[in-house]
């Protein structure tokens, strides 16, 4: 991954919402009229993927399409603009009705967790753009609306539902952004993993018989294999907690529907 990080909303945001929403005026015919918005930004999508965000700038996406840089900013103000654009783009939700499972909410936020994950694996530049604060566009509020309309029978409150699609998210970032991280090590270093752990084999061999950590030393010889898929785990374990928690609110419920009405004397 690059360094340096991106900002959502970096932009004008009144003209990305036009552009996002198609509401502001569309550019005159000019000299390249096949050049359009949606275009433009399939190739910037189509740099950072292959090279990164820090590859994107309009000067780049013009040399791409075969334009000048100038036609560009008839079309979008910057590249500030153009991330939010991109952002969108990427994280267009899927229109098969069958991607998130075929369940109840359990399998909609399962499936959401392994969507996201291929998600950033897909466009890894993601983890570049800070989103604390998007630029909300219609495949942002199109991926809302779907998992949230799947998972409200969990009968919790609007804002716990929305918190557990931001658990779920959080979750998936720090994993997809170990993953890269490990992949961009790999890359730079010439070690593969397995080569990084024998190069430090003797030095750990004689730690753990020195008696100074008797509970590692103590841990069966395929704990830390690469066979364990540690992000399931975790996302299991997310959801079982949540499992717990509409339980409880669903027995609630009950006991509260369920109490007599009080006679009156």
């Amino acid at each position: 991954m690059a360094s340096g990080t991106e900002s959502s909303g970096s932009g004008d945001i009144g003209r990305t919402l036009d552009l996002l929403w198609d509401t502001g005026r569309r550019p005159s015919r000019g000299p390249r009229p096949g050049l359009t918005l949606e275009r433009i930004v399939d190739v910037a999508v189509e740099v950072a993927d292959r090279d990164g965000l820090g590859a994107v700038s309009m000067r780049r996406i013009a040399t791409e399409l075969g334009t000048g840089t100038m036609s560009l900013y008839r079309y979008v103000p910057g590249k500030g603009e153009l991330i939010d654009l991109m952002l969108d783009r990427a994280q267009r939700p899927s229109e098969d009705p069958g991607d998130l499972g075929d369940g109840g909410w359990r399998s909609a936020l399962e499936a959401l967790g392994r969507a996201t994950l291929a998600l950033y694996r897909r466009h890894t530049w993601l983890l570049e753009v800070n989103q604390s604060r998007p630029i909300l566009g219609p495949a942002a509020l199109d991926g809302m609306e779907k998992v949230l309309t799947r998972i409200r029978p969990m009968g919790l409150t609007d804002r716990e539902l929305v918190s557990a699609i931001i658990m779920i998210d959080g979750y998936v970032v720090g994993a997809a952004r170990t993953q890269v991280y490990q992949e961009e090590a790999e890359r730079r270093s010439g070690l593969t993993d397995a080569q990084f752990w024998q190069a430090q084999q003797p030095v750990l061999e004689k730690a753990m018989t020195s008696g100074r950590y008797p509970v590692l030393a103590s841990l069966s010889e395929d704990t830390f294999g690469t066979d364990f898929d540690h992000f399931e785990f975790g996302l299991q374990r997310i959801l079982d907690g949540l499992e717990v928690l509409v339980a409880a609110r669903t027995a609630a419920d009950g006991s509260a529907g369920s109490a007599a009405p009080e006679q009156s004397a």
